[in-house]
């Protein structure tokens, strides 16, 4: 895995050694990529399933102003922080090793609101939904904002959801890409 473009262009990146993650191949992550690039620049991105960190590192380098890596398993917080070091980019990167249900909760609190926010749940286990759910409940996707869920083929992900709607739905193998708006904004 590595870093597709931007000022960390080239750099590899680690990956924890278990199948408890699975990073985001290349040409998912480059194609996921292509289609939010006009949303990247100076946005505040936020990951709640982050692992090794590939999709919020990825944005800083291509110019996000600022990521939020969330990562529950204590095992990747030592990784995301080595990507981070080796991309030169901990200037801009927040990590913080809890459930992304308490971070959400915590980012309503603070008063936090991203323009960008990464999905990439533990595959059939409802996360996406509910994390889906609760971003919507609580406001937090800025007008303009764009929520992208990797998921499995399998499951499925409702055309609204709350105050959002979806607007694109892309098949890659095994793995499926399905991106979110506020609604109206279609």
């Amino acid at each position: 895995m590595r870093v597709i473009a931007g000022s960390a262009r080239g750099i590899k990146l680690k990956t924890i050694p278990e199948f408890t993650t699975r990073p985001t191949v290349d040409r998912v992550k480059e194609n996921m990529f292509n289609i939010i690039q006009h949303s990247i620049y100076d946005s505040i991105v936020l990951d709640l399933f982050s692992g090794s960190g590939g999709l919020c590192i990825e944005s800083l380098s291509r110019g996000a102003s600022k990521a939020f890596f969330i990562e529950k398993n204590i095992k990747c917080i030592p990784i995301i922080n080595d990507n981070i070091e080796r991309t030169g980019l901990s200037d801009r990167a927040v990590v913080v090793n809890t459930d992304f249900e308490i971070f959400l909760t915590k980012a309503k609190r603070n008063g936090l609101i991203f323009d960008i926010i990464f999905l990439d749940p533990p595959h059939k286990k409802g996360l996406g939904l509910k994390a889906l759910e609760i971003i919507s409940e609580n406001s937090l996707l800025n007008d303009g904002g764009i929520i992208v869920i990797e998921h499995h083929p399998d499951e499925d992900y409702p055309d609204e959801c709350g105050n959002f709607d979806k607007f694109k739905f892309k098949k890659y193998g095994n793995t499926t890409l399905t991106f979110y708006k506020l609604k109206g904004e279609i």
